[in-house]
C-alpha cells in the first residue's frame, strides 16, 4: 500500500510505503514530519474536511494560496479504522489504582474465543430473551411496573416523604375532594389540564393587592380576594402533577393488579384527608412485591452466564427464575398469569437443556481464568523486566473486571516515563480488542533507554501472534536509530523481513524521499570510517573519519594527536600542540615532540596515501579553500564536519548540539547507519551550517 500526503504542515509531498501484516518502521530526524505523516493518514481515513479541521493547511499556504492547495491524503481508501498511539493516547494514563484503563473486560478478557462461547451460551437461552426483545406489550409492562416502584423511595423507618408518590398523595385527593370555599372552581380543577391552571391561577394571584379589580379579568372583586387566594393555599401544582402521575400509572397497570389490589389503590389515591398508617404500610409492601417482581424480569431479559456463580449448577438455579404469583399476591390476576406463562414455558426449555448451558459455562470461566492469568503475567513480566516497581491484576467478578494497578512498595502516582511504558502496553491489548486495519506508533519509545526499549519491542512484537502486534499492519515512526539496529543487524533473525519493513525518510525542500534500509546499511562506525578513507572522498573528509575511527576504539596515541592539531588549525605551533603532557606555568601544552610527531604522521600515511600534514594544514586554514571542500560534500553529515573546522568557534546556538556533541566525540552508537547513504541531518541544520560558511571571512 501507499499513501501520498500533500500539502500538510511542512511536507509539500510524501509517499509512505506500508507493507500489509508488518513491522513498518520508518526511521527519520526530528523536524522530518513524523508526527504530521501519522496525523494525515489517520484523519485521511476520517475524510477531508477532517484534514482542514485539524489545522494541517501549511502555514505558507494560508497567508497566500493562489492554486488553491489542500491538505490532501490519497491511497488510504482501503482502510477502515486506525488507532494510533501518541502523545494524546498517553495523556489518557495516570495513576488511577481503581480502574488503568476504561473497558478492562472488553479489552482484556472479551477475545474472540470468548466471544465464541458467550454467542453459544446465548443461543441456549435466547427463546427466553427473544420474548422481552419481541414483545412491546411486555416491554411497556416492565417500565410501567418500575414507574410505579420508582414513585416511592424507601428509608429505614418506611416509605420516604420527599419520594414523588409520597408527595402526591400527603394531601389527599384535591382533585376529587375540592376544599370548601372553591367549589366554583371544580371544573378548572377537574379539567385535564389541572396543573396548568393551577399554575396559570397562582401565579395571577401574586398581583391581587396591587388593586381591588380581578388580576385575571379586571371586575370589581375586593370580596373574594380571599377565595381567589385560597386556590395558592390549597393547590401545589407539583403536588398534583405527583397525584395524577401516580393515578395515571395505576390506571396503565389496571387489570394487571389483584382486584383486592387495584380497589386498595383506588381507595388510598381518593382519600380526603391524606394517608394513615395502614395504608404507607399497604403501599410499602406493593412497592417491595413490585420491586422484586421487575428484578427478576430484568434478569431474564439480560439472562447471561455471569448470573450463574461458579460451582453453582444450572438445573438447580434455574427454577428459581419462574415466576410464581403466590409470592405477588397484590399482581395475582389473569392478565398478568398470561403475560408470565411464555415466560415460565421457555424457562423450562432451558432447563431441559441446563447440561449443555452448565458445559458451557463452565468452559469460559476456564478459558477466561486462563486469559486473565495469561495477560496478567504477561504484563508483569514485562514490568519487571523493564525495571518498574508496578503489578497490575485483574479483578472483580464477570463483566466487572477491572485492571487494576498498584506500587510493589508504596502507592505513588506514575512518573512520565512509566506512564508512557504502562500506554504503550495498554495500547497493545486494545489493539488486539479493536482490530484496526493499520496500526501506528507515533515515536513510541525514544525517550526509554536501552533495556527498556527492548523490553517494549519484545513486548509488542516478539511474542505469540495472537498475544501481541505481530504479523499486524504497523508503522512505527522513530528518529530512534536503536530499534533499527535491533531489528535489521543484532537481532535480525527474530526480526526477519518476513514481519519487518524499515526504511529511511528524508526530507528535502518540501519533499519526503524514502529509501530501504537492508542489513548490510547498518555498519559499526569503524567500518563507515574505512569505507571512507578507501573512497574517492577529499583527504580533509578522510581525515575526519580517521579521526573518529580513533576516538570509537579509544586510541589516543600519536597519529590522533597529530589528527587532532591538524582539524584545530595547528594550535599556534608548527607541529601543533600535545594536550597528553601536562601544562607549563602559563597554563598552555607544550609543543609536540618531534619523534612523536614523526611517528603520528607515518601512522596517518599508512592509511592515507601522500599525507602531508604542512600541506592539508594550510588547505584547512585557507577558508577559500574549505568553501570548495564544503560544496562538493554530498550529505549533511560531512557539511557540519567541515562546517566545524571553518568556524571551529562554533557560536552558532541552532546547530552547536548537533556538531558538538551528536556528531562529534560523544556518538553513543556502536552500530548506526552510514551517514554518507543515509542523510539523517535536518535540512534546517544543514542551512545553518550553509549560513555559517558564507559568512565566515576568509
Amino acid at each position: 500500500m501507499n499513501i501520498e500526503i500533500h500539502n500538510c504542515n511542512n511536507i509539500d509531498t510524501a509517499t509512505i510505503s506500508i507493507a500489509g501484516s508488518k513491522l513498518n518502521i520508518k526511521f527519520a530526524p526530528n523536524g522530518t514530519g513524523k508526527s504530521t505523516i501519522a496525523k494525515a493518514v489517520l484523519l485521511g481515513v476520517k475524510g477531508e474536511q477532517n484534514l482542514l479541521n485539524e489545522e494541517l493547511m501549511p502555514f505558507k499556504l494560508r497567508k497566500e494560496n493562489l492554486d488553491n492547495k489542500q491538505p490532501e491524503v490519497k491511497g488510504a481508501e482501503a482502510l477502515k479504522s486506525i488507532m494510533c498511539f501518541d502523545e494524546k493516547y498517553v495523556s489518557q494514563f495516570v495513576y488511577k489504582p481503581d480502574e488503568l484503563l476504561s473497558n478492562s473486560f472488553d479489552i482484556f478478557i472479551r477475545t474472540d474465543s470468548y466471544k465464541q462461547r458467550e454467542q453459544e451460551i446465548e443461543e441456549l437461552v435466547s427463546n427466553i430473551k427473544q420474548l422481552f426483545s419481541v414483545n412491546q406489550e411486555l416491554d411497556a409492562l416492565i417500565n410501567t411496573l418500575k414507574e410505579m416502584g420508582n414513585a416511592f423511595k424507601t428509608t429505614k423507618t418506611g416509605l420516604s416523604k420527599s419520594s414523588a408518590g409520597m408527595k402526591g398523595l400527603s394531601a389527599g385527593n384535591k382533585i376529587k375532594h375540592v376544599p370548601a370555599g372553591l367549589e366554583s372552581y371544580t371544573p378548572f380543577i377537574q379539567s385535564q389540564n389541572s396543573v396548568g391552571w393551577i399554575e396559570w391561577q397562582t401565579k395571577g394571584c401574586e398581583f391581587a393587592d396591587l388593586s381591588d379589580n380581578c388580576p385575571f379579568c379586571t371586575s370589581h372583586t375586593a370580596d373574594k380576594k380571599d377565595q381567589i387566594k385560597k386556590v395558592g393555599q390549597e393547590y401545589d401544582k407539583n403536588t398534583i402533577k405527583n397525584l395524577i402521575a401516580l393515578i395515571g400509572i395505576i390506571e396503565k397497570l389496571g387489570d394487571y393488579f389483584s382486584d383486592n389490589a387495584k380497589n386498595t389503590l383506588t381507595t388510598i389515591t381518593t382519600l380526603k384527608e391524606g394517608l394513615e398508617k395502614e395504608h404507607e404500610s399497604f403501599l410499602a409492601t406493593v412497592k417491595k412485591r413490585i420491586d422484586d417482581f421487575t428484578e427478576k424480569l430484568e434478569k431474564l431479559k439480560t439472562l447471561s452466564a455471569f448470573q450463574f456463580k461458579d460451582g453453582e449448577k444450572v438445573v438447580e438455579k434455574l427454577p428459581a427464575y419462574k415466576l410464581d404469583l403466590q409470592f405477588f399476591p397484590e399482581l395475582e390476576s389473569k392478565n398478568m398469569q398470561d403475560a408470565i406463562a411464555p415466560i415460565n414455558t421457555s424457562i423450562d426449555k432451558v432447563i431441559e437443556q441446563a447440561g449443555q448451558l452448565q458445559g458451557k459455562i463452565n468452559q469460559q470461566r476456564r478459558e477466561m481464568k486462563k486469559t486473565i492469568e495469561l495477560h496478567q503475567k504477561d504484563i508483569n513480566e514485562f514490568l519487571a523486566y523493564a525495571g518498574y516497581r508496578y503489578a497490575v491484576e485483574i479483578a472483580g467478578d464477570g463483566e466487572q473486571a477491572q485492571l487494576k494497578l498498584r506500587h510493589i512498595d508504596h502507592e505513588e502516582h506514575l512518573s512520565f516515563g512509566e506512564r508512557n511504558a504502562f500506554a504503550i502496553v495498554l495500547f497493545m491489548y486494545e489493539c488486539l480488542s479493536k482490530k484496526p486495519d493499520l496500526i501506528i506508533l507515533d515515536d513510541p519509545i525514544s525517550s526509554f533507554d536501552k533495556n527498556k526499549k527492548y523490553a517494549i519491542l519484545e513486548m509488542l512484537f516478539r511474542r505469540d501472534a495472537e498475544s501481541c502486534l505481530k504479523n499486524k499492519t504497523v508503522l512505527m515512526l522513530t528518529h530512534d536509530v536503536e530499534p533499527i539496529i535491533d531489528t535489521v543487524k543484532v537481532l535480525y533473525r527474530k526480526f526477519d523481513n518476513q514481519t519487518t519493513s524499515v526504511s529511511f525518510l528524508k526530507l528535502n525542500a518540501g519533499v519526503i524521499e524514502e529509501l530501504p534500509i537492508q542489513k548490510n546499511d547498518v555498519k559499526t562506525f569503524a567500518e563507515i570510517c574505512s569505507n571512507a578513507l578507501g573512497s574517492s572522498k577529499d583527504d580533509i573528509i578522510k581525515l575526519i573519519y580517521m579521526r573518529r575511527r580513533f576516538e570509537i576504539a579509544d586510541d589516543k596515541g600519536d597519529a590522533y594527536q597529530v589528527l587532532s592539531n591538524l582539524l584545530h588549525k595547528g594550535n599556534d605551533k608548527a607541529r601543533g600542540i600535545d594536550t597528553r603532557e601536562p601544562k607549563d606555568a602559563a597554563g598552555n601544552y607544550p609543543e609536540m615532540d618531534q619523534t612523536k610527531f614523526d611517528d603520528g604522521c607515518t601512522e596517518i600515511s599508512s592509511h592515507l596515501t601522500g599525507f602531508s600534514y604542512s600541506e592539508l594544514l594550510g588547505r584547512i586554514c585557507n577558508v577559500t579553500e574549505m568553501r570548495t571542500v564544503y560544496a562538493a560534500c554530498t550529505n549533511g553529515y560531512e557539511k557540519l564536519q567541515v562546517c566545524r573546522l571553518i568556524d571551529h568557534e562554533e557560536n552558532d546556538a541552532v546547530i552547536e548540539k548537533f556538531i558538538k556533541q551528536t556528531y562529534h566525540i560523544e556518538n553513543e552508537f556502536i552500530c548506526q547507519l552510514d551517514p554518507a547513504k543515509f542523510d539523517t541531518i535536518p535540512e534546517y541544520v544543514v542551512a545553518e551550517c550553509d549560513k555559517i560558511v558564507a559568512g565566515v571571512s576568509p
